[in-house]
């Protein structure tokens, strides 16, 4: 990508894809620059979850996740049972670890950010209630997923539209503080995620 390059992500182009343990499907959202499922410094994704099981190892990676509809899971993490996982909370967890999921009360939906802890710094953060919503950020990869409706972000003076639930945009490459605005006509329901690479 080229500096400061924005990228709209549209749900309806995602693709499709097995577990690496065969154990259902997820969709890519988006992978960083010149990566691919099998190698890449960070990866968002969506999962329908239809039953109780264990989740694919990601060794060497750490991953964040969060329930987007449905009721919600528990987790079982290298055999300790973690509190109950409800929608738009967000739970951090080793890729090298054992897990495994209980769900509380029928299927589930969830986002997935996964990456490389040795190359990149992430924060992610829910976003929720009225509009708008400023924030500013040195991140050299922005990215943020509308889980509500239509989304506006500004950045700089600029307008960007997220046209629709599961919608995703992302800014790559910028240089320095940036300003951020959200907007959206019935409430903001977003997933903001920061990047930064690591420094030796």
């Amino acid at each position: 990508m080229n500096p400061s390059d924005v990228r709209l992500y549209r749900a309806a182009d995602y693709p499709r894809m097995p577990w690496r343990n065969g154990g259902g499907t997820t969709q890519e959202i988006a992978c960083n620059p010149g990566g691919h499922t099998a190698s890449f410094d960070w990866r968002l994704s969506l999962a329908d979850v239809a039953q109780d099981g264990g989740f694919s190892a990601f060794d060497g990676y750490q991953r964040i996740i969060s329930v987007l509809e449905g009721r919600g899971m528990e987790l079982t993490v290298d055999g300790r049972t973690q509190r109950p996982l409800g929608p738009r909370e967000a739970y951090a967890f080793s890729g090298d670890a054992a897990v495994s999921c209980r769900l509380l009360d029928g299927p589930i939906r969830d986002f997935n950010l996964i990456y490389a802890p040795d190359r990149l710094h992430a924060r992610l953060q829910w976003v929720r209630g009225a509009a708008p919503w400023v924030f500013h950020s040195s991140a050299r990869s922005v990215l943020v997923l509308t889980a509500g409706g239509a989304l506006s972000l500004e950045r700089d003076g600029t307008q960007h539209l997220l046209p629709a639930r599961y919608d995703c945009l992302h800014i790559e490459g910028q240089d320095g503080l940036a300003r951020y605005c959200l907007s959206a006509a019935d409430g903001i329901d977003a997933c903001v995620i920061e990047l930064l690479p690591r420094t030796a």
